[in-house]
């Protein structure tokens, strides 16, 4: 068929040998309407579908949203028109669906699982340190790993992903495992006598060597990755960039800038040990008499 007339011509119905034809029964004319209807949840719905080309999951998502509120603003706008007018506005929602909600929750949850992770490390370490200032002097390098990381990430110009927020997480585990390591030697050193600054200087320097086995020994693994060498190494790579980042920022920080957070937090603290437990020798209630603690 290649117009309305030939479309007319089409029989819907044979009586008393007659056939009825479409013209006989219907006025047709030329339009545009929607080839189908979608419906969600028993609501109307319209799919709006689009790729990603040169640009991040993370930024076109950013994009959306931004687009969509201005739609919404306007939207509402229209319908305080109408209101005023005395007319019945029509309801308009929508929905993001896809691969942005998954993503938005991945990154909103490893973002509360870095946070509980440095507060379960701070709450582990006052424990073992019996001080909270020391817990707060040894996770003080925790910052500079974000920081590194995150500038590893844009120096490349790598954007934040799953990959990369692990890689973060990876980095503060190694730079606070070193960062233990001197402030348990500073803390030594102050309690056999030494002013804090003589304490925080020959901590640094007993646990140099060790720290930086650990953090070159880290990063030259990390490199093969960091450079997306192999199959898939780019979907990788941010992970390895993130780790390099975090732990060189987290080296400096704990062999020049923890020595002087341990100075300020220790220099007028007492070298008394504040256990209250009647049987550790260096308790003040300490007792010989281990009836005593019963």
């Amino acid at each position: 068929m290649k117009s309305i007339n030939e479309l007319g011509t089409v029989p819907i119905l044979h009586r008393d040998g007659q056939p009825l034809l479409l013209r006989d029964v219907a006025q047709i004319t030329q339009a545009t309407m929607p080839g189908e209807f979608d419906r969600y949840n028993m609501k109307r719905e319209l799919s709006l579908t689009a790729n990603i080309c040169d640009s991040d999951l993370g930024s076109v998502s950013g994009e959306v949203i931004k687009i969509l509120d201005e739609i919404k603003k306007g939207d509402d706008s229209i319908k305080d028109a109408l209101a005023k007018a005395g007319e019945k506005p029509g309801r308009i929602s929508y929905e993001l669906r896809g691969q942005i909600p998954p993503l938005r929750q991945m990154l909103s949850g490893l973002g509360v699982g870095l946070l509980l992770a440095v507060l379960a490390i701070y709450l582990m370490l006052s424990a073992n340190f019996q001080s909270f200032r020391l817990a707060l002097v040894a996770i003080s390098t925790a910052p500079a790993v974000v920081a590194g990381a995150s500038s590893a990430l844009w120096l490349t110009g790598t954007s934040l992903n799953i990959q990369s927020f692990i890689g973060t997480i990876m980095g503060l585990g190694v730079g606070m495992a070193n960062a233990i390591l001197v402030v348990t030697f500073a803390e030594k050193r102050r309690l056999l006598g030494e002013d804090a600054i003589a304490a925080a200087r020959l901590g640094a320097a007993d646990r140099l060597r060790a720290v930086l086995m650990t953090s070159c020994a880290m990063l030259a693994g990390m490199l093969p990755i960091a450079l997306g060498i192999g199959d898939s190494g780019e979907q990788t790579a941010p992970l390895g960039l993130a780790v390099i980042g975090g732990l060189v920022a987290a080296t400096f920080s704990t062999l020049l800038v923890l020595p002087a957070t341990f100075v300020l937090s220790q220099s007028n603290r007492s070298v008394a040990s504040p256990s209250l437990h009647p049987l550790d020798p260096e308790s003040s209630l300490y007792t010989n008499d281990p009836s005593s603690n019963g």
